[in-house]
């Protein structure tokens, strides 16, 4: 049977057809949806993990157990889980083990472009890299017989277009494979350095072997053309693009595998045409390992080491007649994304902004609160760097800074990675304020749960972890819980724990505005009569208010009734 599938939808169902048991992901936009589908299979456990290098861990022990296994994560993720990563690839595994790594090209939601090919040659580990729904499916499927034939973990690379795109698949069987049983094997399992040294050697031995799997896989394929005065060597979204130009004018070698990449089957290729073309996004990989080789080749020089590519970049760049299609006549505006009308994190950095508070900020939706007019955050780097970033900042100063810094993250990145923060707060006694932003969901990602909410990833009754708790339990001092909506509140507590001098956490509480089980007042209006124009309403960013002839205007198909608005009126014009 066929059926359209989102490439991350074909990767589950390549789970589910290699008999895949197990499954342990954090979400991470654009990987996230592989996860969510693979739940939708009762013969696959499936769970959210606090954080990457957790669910990679677990996947790790799944494998140990004989039971195939997989998680996934984003670009940013694999940093996260780089610590077991690498030393996996020196113990291999039992069952077959999968990690995925969802590459953003341009950005679209992430916070650098890094290129996770790097990791896969770092780590030695196979990568397979699909460019379509078809091949995720069928790659997934081939990665788990490879994983098992050369023990080793395999990574297999998606990208945003590809994992967002649909096409069709071929949809196949679930194979049933048999739990393999576990032998204990200090030597390959137990990674001190004596056992360590030796495994290293057979790492070695093992990519030799998978170069030689690369020169004859049916991943790497060569399509011929009729012009040979070019070929191009390309992988995943690019060699879509590359053939939605040339179409079978050039030889093209698709190459499916990424990590190792083959060698005399690029050499075989180069001798075939006259001009060697690689057309890769982000860095030079195939580039690098083609110069390697002693080969001529056009590569980076050419194309972008930034930002996604299109059809009309890659047919410019090659001298080849652009995309057709229609176009605008005019350039639309651009639309940047801000916080819902309704956000609870609004209220809140209204607040930090009219206080003047230097604000570190961190991962999630509430980094918009660096977007004007609120203006609020001053850092964005990792997940938990708010955390650990406000005690050394606060620490560096001697506490000058103490009383007008506060660190702000949300529940689901708190459990993540600022636990391991807020603790080094408590035990080298830091007078750092810290904001835990609980929207009780995961709110960027598209509403995942997480061990605060009380409920898994298949909706069933959880764990639930209490913030107020394991706060307490580490040896905060002061907890406060506060409502984002009541400006008054907000401003008070805020203003009272920075005069404190001890590690405090405020919780700022509000489900976030686009949860289904949320209820709403319901819009409400301006007073155009009372209304005089002064754009106090305008300061909270919110998208719903804008202003018409000089006076403000709600959009009640917008607006949730959370009467954030209502409190910066002085002339009641709003209700």
């Amino acid at each position: 049977m066929k059926k359209l599938l989102l490439g991350n939808e074909a990767v589950a169902r390549g789970l589910y057809e290699a008999g895949c048991g197990f499954v342990s992901s954090y979400p991470g936009t654009p990987s996230t949806e592989i996860t969510e589908a693979a739940a939708k299979y009762d013969e696959i456990y499936a769970e959210w993990a606090p954080n990457e290098k957790v669910a990679m861990e677990a996947a790790f022990g799944a494998s140990l157990s004989g039971t195939r296994s997989f998680c996934g994560m984003k670009h940013v993720g694999l940093n996260v889980a780089a610590d077991p990563l690498f030393t996996l690839s020196y113990t291999g595994v039992n069952a077959g083990m999968i990690i995925a790594v969802a590459d953003d090209a341009g950005m679209h939601s992430s916070q650098n472009e890094q290129d996770s090919r790097h990791y896969a040659i770092a780590a030695k580990l196979p990568m397979f890299e699909p460019s379509d729904s078809s091949e995720g499916l069928e790659f997934t499927r081939l990665a788990y017989e490879l994983s098992e034939e050369y023990d080793t973990p395999v990574l297999m690379k998606m990208c945003t277009r590809v994992a967002h795109s649909q096409s069709v698949v071929e949809l196949g069987e679930r194979a049933e494979i048999a739990r393999k049983p576990y032998e204990k094997n200090v030597m390959k399992w137990v990674m001190m350095p004596g056992m360590a040294k030796k495994r290293h050697p057979i790492v070695e031995e093992r990519t030799r072997r998978l170069v030689e799997f690369a020169e004859n896989s049916w991943v790497n394929r060569v399509e011929n053309g009729s012009d040979h005065s070019m070929g191009i060597i390309t992988s995943s979204t690019s060699y879509q693009y590359v053939k939605e130009v040339c179409g079978d004018r050039f030889p093209v070698l698709k190459l499916g595998m990424i990590n190792p990449l083959p060698e005399q089957k690029i050499r075989d290729f180069a001798a075939s045409v006259e001009k060697l073309v690689v057309v890769e996004e982000l860095d030079g990989i195939i580039e690098t390992h083609c110069r390697s080789l002693g080969l001529e080749v056009c590569g980076k020089e050419v194309f972008p080491l930034i930002d996604e590519f299109s059809q009309n970049l890659v047919a410019e760049k090659l001298g080849q007649p652009k995309h057709a299609g229609k176009k605008l006549d005019e350039s639309l505006p651009a639309r940047p994304p801000v916080m819902c009308a309704g956000c609870p994190h609004r209220g809140l950095f209204y607040t930090l902004k009219k206080l003047n508070l230097t604000v570190l900020g961190d991962i999630g939706c509430y980094t918009l609160g660096a977007a004007a007019p609120l203006s609020a955050i001053d850092t964005t780097i990792c997940m938990g760097a708010s955390v650990s970033g406000i005690h050394g900042y606060n620490k560096a100063s001697n506490e000058a800074n103490a009383g007008k810094t506060v660190a702000v993250i949300g529940d689901s990145t708190f459990m993540h990675s600022g636990v391991t923060g807020l603790i080094n707060i408590a035990y080298n006694e830091s007078n750092s304020t810290v904001i835990i932003l609980d929207n009780s969901i995961t709110g960027m990602t598209g509403h995942q749960q997480n061990p605060t909410t009380g409920i898994n990833l298949k909706g069933d009754p959880a764990g639930k972890i209490n913030l107020e708790k394991l706060c307490e339990s580490i040896g905060i001092q002061s907890i406060r819980v506060i409502d984002p909506y009541n400006l008054k509140e907000c401003e008070d507590v805020i203003k009272e724990e920075l005069a404190k001098e001890c590690a405090s956490v405020i919780i700022s509480r509000r489900p976030c505005a686009l949860l289904k089980y949320v209820k709403h007042p319901g819009p409400i209006a301006v007073n155009r009569d009372k209304c005089v124009g002064c754009k106090s309403c305008m300061k909270v960013g919110c998208p719903a208010i804008s202003m018409k002839d000089g006076k403000a205007i709600i959009d009640n198909t917008l607006c949730t009734g959370c009467r954030v608005c209502t409190q910066l009126c002085k002339v009641n014009a709003i209700g």
